[in-house]
């Protein structure tokens, strides 16, 4: 499908300069299926959308259904096979080294594992400081900013001389993110950054996130399976399903009116005390998740989808609005 093909699903309401421009994104993986077999593994297909300035764009969807992958992308952690990713206007993949390294100070992660993301033996001050190394800053302002970022995180500086083994969870991921302010970026991509966190301490994180955004007008793509954080921390969300954007809008307005079948079951499936209900969601799904080795044909989602008709499973359903601003790909629409 062209980008044009998605001026639908890319729209967003907000009048803000857009900051991360992806069109056509596509990522696949070679793997083993023998001796003398082999096949390739579909992880991300055709996804595009825009981030505005100051906004968080949520991406939420069931585990392989590529939302790490994409944000290794956007970073070029790992590379693309297609598609096209803009940042400020420019285009990443043919920026010098000079140049990509001047742009990685602008586009900052912060992983899910608050443990492995460090390095287990240097210091607090010295994991902070790390990137400010490698981009060459004076000694001095390193010294002053390691400390003002562990105030901004809310860690007293006595914790600067500790190692990551002497701090808690919830504690260390306030590290990675003082990591990933240290360059003053202007978007930041939270991977699962609070699954591995207590409720009690998930709140203070995403509350500290917040706090941060307004502060210094952060951009952030906040990737997460939890569709109760998702709510709260997104302006616009993005559903994925097996490699591919199935739906998109404002956050407000998918929590109320999901409109395609997978949207309506991960919201089903929200845990939830009233046992019935909580019967009800895991009847509704039926299936398991197809391989992404062998994709089903037409709409992946009709191998589990309640509604599914007879052409989901011949064609590739486009882009619909049913809703001004809400854009879902599925054939109910048509």
């Amino acid at each position: 499908m062209t980008a044009l093909g998605y001026s639908n699903q890319i729209e967003s309401n907000t009048q803000s300069p857009t900051l991360l421009k992806v069109r056509n994104l596509g990522k696949g993986f070679p793997v083993k299926m023998g001796l003398f077999k082999s096949g390739r593994v579909s992880a991300v297909e055709d996804v595009s959308f825009d981030v505005k300035e100051g906004e968080t764009l949520g991406i939420v969807g069931e585990s392989g259904c590529g939302k790490s992958t994409t944000a290794r992308l956007l970073l070029r952690l790992i590379e693309s096979d297609t598609g096209l990713i803009e940042f400020g206007g420019q285009n990443l993949k043919t920026l010098t080294s000079v140049e990509r390294k001047e742009i990685r100070r602008n586009m900052q992660m912060v992983f899910q594992d608050p443990y492995s993301a460090l390095n287990p033996r240097m210091t607090i001050k010295d994991n902070i400081a790390f990137p400010m190394r490698v981009h060459r800053f004076p000694e001095e302002t390193i010294r002053t900013s390691v400390f003002e970022l562990m105030e901004q995180v809310g860690l007293h500086t006595n914790y600067a001389s500790y190692y990551p083994s002497q701090l808690s969870g919830g504690q260390l991921q306030r590290v990675n993110i003082a990591r990933a302010l240290a360059l003053k970026p202007r978007l930041v991509i939270c991977d699962e950054a609070v699954a591995a966190l207590d409720k009690s301490i998930q709140a203070q994180v995403l509350n500290l996130l917040k706090d941060l955004q307004k502060e210094f007008n952060l951009t952030y793509i906040f990737i997460s399976h939890d569709l109760n954080v998702v709510e709260y921390m997104s302006d616009r969300v993005l559903v994925m399903y097996l490699g591919q954007v199935v739906e998109t809008c404002d956050a407000e307005e998918l929590y109320q009116n999901p409109q395609h079948p997978y949207t309506k079951l991960l919201l089903k499936a929200i845990p939830d005390l009233d046992f019935d209900k909580a019967i009800e969601a895991v009847k509704a799904v039926k299936g398991e998740l197809p391989s992404p080795l062998f994709p089903p044909p037409g709409c992946r989602f009709s191998t589990r989808c309640p509604d599914a008709m007879e052409v989901c499973s011949r064609i590739q359903p486009a882009f619909r609005q049913p809703v001004p601003g809400h854009s879902v790909a599925c054939h109910l629409y048509e």
